[in-house]
């Protein structure tokens, strides 16, 4: 049972990350993805300018991936919680037979009036964003066009040429 303070409104949120769509686990530890599900799920309860609080876990596992692993996820998930002020409440893990699903559900709560609803934009209001857009997308790229070996990285060429 979940109740907001005397006076506010619950919040609620969900992103979903899947595995080869909206990460690479050749490129991202574990531990990363952990806090990176965390801060996505409490951004969002933020933009409506309310106090997040609580977030809900759930996975879907493949057989490629070892249980002992899902101790990393954790300890991403664990110091994003810890940094937000957020508590870990629940969640669940399954298996999975397409590789790792994520799923963060996150509550928040905020006095009625002050709460931001994305229906509330109108022309001319200002748009504000955090961090540099594009800049996860142009790093992928760049990782995709990369080959390791012996130590070295060399490009690729779009003939498939070194």
């Amino acid at each position: 049972v979940i109740a907001p303070p005397a006076g506010e409104e619950l919040l609620c949120s969900t992103d979903s990350f899947f595995e080869g769509v909206d990460f690479d686990l050749t490129y991202f530890p574990l531990k990363h993805l952990g806090y990176k599900v965390v801060t996505a799920g409490v951004s969002d309860i933020l933009a409506m300018n309310a106090r997040p609080s609580q977030i809900v876990l759930s996975l879907g596992v493949s057989a490629k991936l070892p249980v002992e692993a899902l101790d990393d996820l954790y300890e991403g998930v664990r110091f994003a919680c810890d940094e937000l002020g957020v508590d870990l409440a629940g969640g669940d893990t399954r298996a999975s037979m397409t590789g790792l699903a994520v799923t963060v559900t996150t509550l928040g709560h905020a006095p009625k009036e002050r709460i931001v609803y994305r229906s509330g934009a109108r022309l001319h209001d200002l748009i504000c964003i955090t961090g540099n857009l594009g800049a996860a997308f142009m790093g992928l790229r760049l990782l995709d066009h990369l080959i390791v070996g012996d130590g070295a990285c060399y490009s690729i060429r779009e003939d498939g040429l070194l």
